[in-house]
């Protein structure tokens, strides 16, 4: 007790020796306080408040408290490890030196089926290539991946790669983590960049040797051939016709894809619209002997879109029905929906039909069902790939019913 006493006096002639400016000034407030009218004893008590604060905050600090560090020696919680994995949204098996797998992911057990802990790699992985990165690895401790092409259940492309992780101080404590990076999407888009550049090339070529044939001849045996000159001129204008066709479509694809993930926002009345492209198409119609029926509801039916692009969707879908369905003699254009039921606009023909193998893939980029007919009826083969984009920009879909020798149905479904 004397000792705490003894300390105490010690503190509190060191918090006076070392601010005694402080408690100097302190006096003079007081001092000025009583002198103001201040009662002398509350003067007093705010004197000794301010004297008890000032020793507390010069007390010496607290001995800190000393951090907890986990020994070395502690096991390893597989059970965190595994809840920060499944975290990742890539596949990943963790594999111990002897090449079991000790656990998988989530995204692994979704990609790969579940794989038991303690099970042999080679008995679920069948790939000599991953397995002998995974064996190369563990022997050299060095890093390594491979790209890996999986065709069942589907057709799959994985950057595989294998890195050590350092679980201990002992190589026995080191694992293996074994990561599949899925670049199928960015193996498909390069494939499709290929396929379109190949296809617009040959697109291309075609009427162009078609000119240069025509331009050497009339240049050649029949420069002075008249007859030769009209017939020849004609098919080389309508040679450039169709470059000159391909090449506005192309550039109408580019431009939509720089602004397809942007929706438009004008309030369009799909009613009046459609009476102007059944009117601009008529005389179409008429030569392909096809009559178009309209029928539209009596109330005004709204979409958010672009007046422009809607207009060449529709202007796409009914020319295509008077061209390939003129065997049916008659489109049908029919406007449903508004309010709160979904808005469709169907365009029927009564033609051959679509076989069913080429639905899926008609709104493919220069696909044709049928080469010479789509040539011969002066189409470029990105129609239907132009509706497709609009569409999607549109947030709307289009839906494809057909049956040989019945005809086919094309709605478009806001």
């Amino acid at each position: 007790m004397l000792e705490d006493t003894k300390t105490v006096w010690t503190r509190l002639r060191e918090t006076a020796r070392s601010d005694k400016w402080i408690i100097g000034l302190s006096i003079v407030v007081v001092g000025g306080l009583i002198l103001s009218g201040i009662h002398t004893v509350a003067a007093l008590l705010f004197w000794l408040v301010w004297l008890t604060v000032l020793f507390n905050r010069s007390a010496g600090p607290r001995s800190p408290i000393p951090a907890i560090v986990p020994s070395a020696t502690e096991p390893t919680d597989f059970g965190m490890l595994a809840t920060a994995l499944n975290a990742l949204d890539t596949p990943i098996l963790v594999v111990t030196p002897d090449e079991t797998v000790l656990l998988q992911n989530q995204a692994a057990e979704k990609a790969f089926g579940t794989i038991p802990a303690n099970t042999d790699l080679s008995a679920r992985v069948r790939s000599p290539g991953i397995l002998d990165m995974v064996r190369e690895t563990i022997v050299t401790g060095k890093v390594n991946q491979i790209e890996h092409s999986e065709r069942l259940p589907s057709e799959a492309v994985y950057i595989v790669r294998v890195a050590p992780a350092e679980m201990g101080s002992r190589p026995e404590e080191r694992l293996y983590i074994l990561s599949y990076r899925d670049i199928s999407q960015a193996r498909r888009i390069d494939r499709m960049r290929s396929d379109f550049v190949a296809n617009a090339s040959h697109e291309l070529r075609t009427p162009l040797a078609s000119l240069r044939g025509f331009i050497e001849t009339l240049q050649g045996p029949a420069r002075n051939d008249q007859k030769a000159h009209e017939k020849f001129l004609g098919i080389m204008h309508e040679q450039a016709t169709r470059m000159s066709r391909l090449v506005d479509d192309l550039l109408s694809l580019s431009r939509l894809e720089l602004k397809s993930h942007i929706a438009p926002d004008e309030a369009i009345n799909l009613a009046p619209l459609l009476g102007h492209v059944r009117d601009a198409l008529a005389p179409l119609a008429e030569d392909v002997g096809v009559e178009i029926s309209l029928v539209v509801p009596e109330y005004p039916v709204v979409v958010q879109g672009d007046r422009d692009e809607l207009t060449e969707v529709f202007e796409n879908l009914i020319e295509n029905a008077c061209k390939y369905g003129q065997e049916g003699k008659r489109v049908e254009v029919l406007l449903s929906g508004g309010g709160d039921a979904p808005t469709e606009v169907s365009v029927t023909d009564h033609g051959p039909g679509i076989p069913a193998e080429h639905v899926p893939r008609i709104t493919e980029r220069f696909y044709r069902v049928n080469v010479e007919a789509s040539r011969s009826k002066k189409g470029t083969g990105l129609g239907l790939a132009i509706v497709k984009h609009i569409l999607t920009r549109h947030r709307a879909r289009l839906l494809v019913q057909s049956e040989v020798g019945k005809g086919t149905v094309f709605t478009v479904r806001f």
